[in-house]
């Protein structure tokens, strides 16, 4: 039961983690902080609207495949101490 316990302790670590950046990202950098982002561009875009934009959507993309192969990794460790 132990081992159930702690699996999912750090699951919910790690989505707690990718909340916090979404967040920071989608809210903070989208809408928070546009405006003092928008004192910097990036392609010829304002950072703010670029985060607004297109900076979001592949901090999305990528917070899946990072929490995809986290979880990879928890599952094999905990598979493997199960024996299963």
């Amino acid at each position: 039961m132990e081992k159930k316990t702690t699996y999912w302790q750090e699951n919910l670590r790690l989505i707690a983690i990718c909340l916090v950046i979404w967040f920071i990202v989608s809210f903070g950098f989208g809408l928070l902080l546009v405006e003092p982002l928008n004192e910097f561009r990036l392609g010829g875009y304002k950072l703010g609207f670029w985060f607004a934009q297109q900076g979001s959507i592949y901090t999305f993309v990528g917070l899946i495949f990072w929490y995809s192969h986290k979880m990879n990794k928890l599952d094999k460790k905990y598979e493997s101490e199960d024996g299963s």
